[in-house]
C-alpha cells in the first residue's frame, strides 16, 4: 500500500528546500546555540488582551461547533478591515473564515483549478506555493521576477506564460515573502491586464498587508474589472502575532465563496469559536495593534540597511514590506545555499538559502528579522563580517 500520487508528488522533486532549517532546529534541540533568522515567527507572543478573550471564550463554553463560514460578526469585521486597508467594497457573503492563510490558499486553488489545470506563481515564492497547487491536482508553473527589477514581475513574462501554458490562475504575494517587495501600481495594473486578457483567476496572498515600510499596499481586488476574478487571502498570523491560532480568511465573489463553504464543510469544518472570538476582538483594535506588532520589523529593516551601507560584498534590494530581507551573496563567490550552510556551521547563524524559494533567488539568502533588536544587530554584524572574510580568503 502507498500514498496517492497527489501526495507523493506534493513536493515535486521530493525536497521542500528547507533542509537547513530542520538542521538548525536539530542543533538547538541538541543544546547548541543558534541564532535563528529563518522563519517568519514573531519574537513577541500574541498580546495578552487577545489571549484573555480567547481564554474567557473557551472557559465560558464556546468550544463546540462554530459556524463553518465563520461567525457573522467576524466576517463583518473582515469586511470593515478590507475597507480600511485597501478600500475594497465587499459584504459578508464575500468572506470565508479559514484555519489560517495556508488553508485559504488551498481552498482558493481548489475552487478555481480542475485536475491538470496550470496555476502560475511568481519565483521567488513562499515554499508551500507549488505544493498547494499540486495538492489540488493542478500544475504549478513559476514565472521569474528578477532582482534587477526589484523582484517586480513583468506583465510580458506573465502574459507569455499564461498563453503558452493555457494557465487558469495566477498566485501573487504582496508584500512579498521572501523578497520584501511591495508590488507597485504599475506592476498590479499589468497583472490585471494580463488576467483579463487571458481569463485568469488571480489569487492574491496579502497576509503581510499590515507591514509596509515604503509605498502603499494595493490589492488587485480594487482594480477595475478585477473583483469578479480575484480571491484575496488574509490572516491574523502576521498582523496580530497569532501564528499558532490559525485564523485567516478568503475574500472573493459570493458564488465562489458559497462553493468554498461546501469544501470547508467536508474538510476543516470551520474554526473553533473561541479562536474566532479572539480574532474578532483583535480586529476590533483597529490599525493601532497592527502597527505595534509590525514596528519591530521596520526598525530592524532600517538597522539592517544602515549596517549594509558600510560594506560592499553583499547587495540588497531594499525590502519595502514584510519581515524579511533578501541578500545577494554572489560577491562572496558562494551560492546562497553554500553561504547559508557555512554560516550555520561556522557562526551558528541560521538563514534560509534563497534556492528554498525558487531558482530566481539561488544567489541569495533570506534573513528573517525575528530576533530582538540587539541580538539582530549582533547577528547581522557577524553575518557581514563572515561574508567579508569569504572574499579575503579567496583574494
Amino acid at each position: 500500500m502507498r500514498a496517492s500520487e497527489r501526495l507523493r508528488g506534493l513536493n515535486g522533486d521530493g525536497d521542500d528546500g528547507w533542509g537547513l532549517f530542520y538542521r538548525a532546529r536539530q542543533m538547538v534541540a541538541a543544546g547548541e546555540k543558534v541564532l535563528e533568522l529563518t522563519i517568519g515567527e514573531h519574537d513577541i507572543p500574541t498580546e495578552q488582551s487577545i489571549l484573555d478573550v480567547l481564554h474567557r471564550a473557551a472557559s465560558s463554553g464556546d468550544t463546540g461547533y462554530a459556524p463553518v463560514p465563520g461567525m457573522d460578526a467576524l466576517r463583518d469585521a473582515v469586511v470593515a478591515r478590507a475597507a480600511r486597508v485597501t478600500g475594497a467594497q465587499i459584504v459578508r457573503e464575500n468572506v470565508l473564515i479559514t484555519p489560517g492563510g495556508q488553508a485559504g490558499l488551498f481552498s482558493a486553488h481548489a475552487a478555481v483549478l480542475d485536475p491538470g489545470d496550470v496555476g502560475l506563481h511568481i519565483d521567488p515564492f513562499y515554499a508551500t506555493y507549488p505544493g498547494t497547487i499540486r495538492g489540488v491536482s493542478g500544475v504549478p508553473v513559476a514565472v521569474e521576477a528578477r532582482a534587477s527589477d526589484g523582484f517586480q514581475p513583468k506583465a510580458e513574462d506573465l502574459d507569455q506564460a499564461a498563453a503558452s501554458h493555457k494557465a487558469r490562475s495566477l498566485l501573487i504575494n504582496t508584500p512579498n515573502n521572501p523578497t520584501g517587495a511591495v508590488y507597485s501600481e504599475q506592476t498590479l495594473q499589468g497583472i490585471a491586464e494580463v488576467a483579463q486578457a487571458r481569463d485568469l483567476w488571480v489569487i492574491s496572498d496579502e497576509v503581510y498587508d499590515s507591514q509596509i515600510w515604503h509605498g502603499r499596499h494595493l490589492s488587485p481586488l480594487t482594480l477595475p474589472g478585477m473583483a469578479e476574478r480575484t480571491l484575496v487571502i488574509g490572516s491574523m498570523s502576521k498582523s496580530h502575532a497569532m501564528t499558532g491560532s490559525r485564523l485567516g480568511w478568503v475574500i472573493g465573489p459570493a458564488d465562489l465563496i458559497a462553493a468554498m463553504i461546501d469544501l470547508a464543510t467536508t474538510t476543516t469544518y470551520g474554526v473553533p469559536g473561541y479562536i474566532q472570538q479572539a480574532g474578532l476582538f483583535g480586529l476590533g483594535q483597529g490599525a493601532e495593534i497592527e502597527a505595534r506588532v509590525g514596528a519591530p520589523f521596520q526598525r530592524r529593516r532600517n538597522l539592517m540597511m544602515r549596517l549594509l551601507d558600510g560594506q560592499n560584498v553583499l547587495s540588497v534590494v531594499p525590502a519595502d514590506g514584510a519581515m524579511y530581507v533578501m541578500l545577494d551573496v554572489s560577491g562572496t563567490g558562494l551560492s546562497g545555499a553554500d553561504f547559508a550552510e557555512r554560516l550555520l556551521d561556522e557562526e551558528g547563524i541560521a538563514v534560509m538559502p534563497g534556492a528554498s524559494f525558487g531558482a530566481a533567488a539561488r544567489s541569495h539568502i533570506r534573513v528573517a528579522m525575528t530576533l530582538e533588536d540587539q541580538a539582530f544587530e549582533d547577528a547581522m554584524g557577524r553575518l557581514i563580517a563572515f561574508a567579508t572574510a569569504q572574499v579575503h580568503a579567496t583574494a
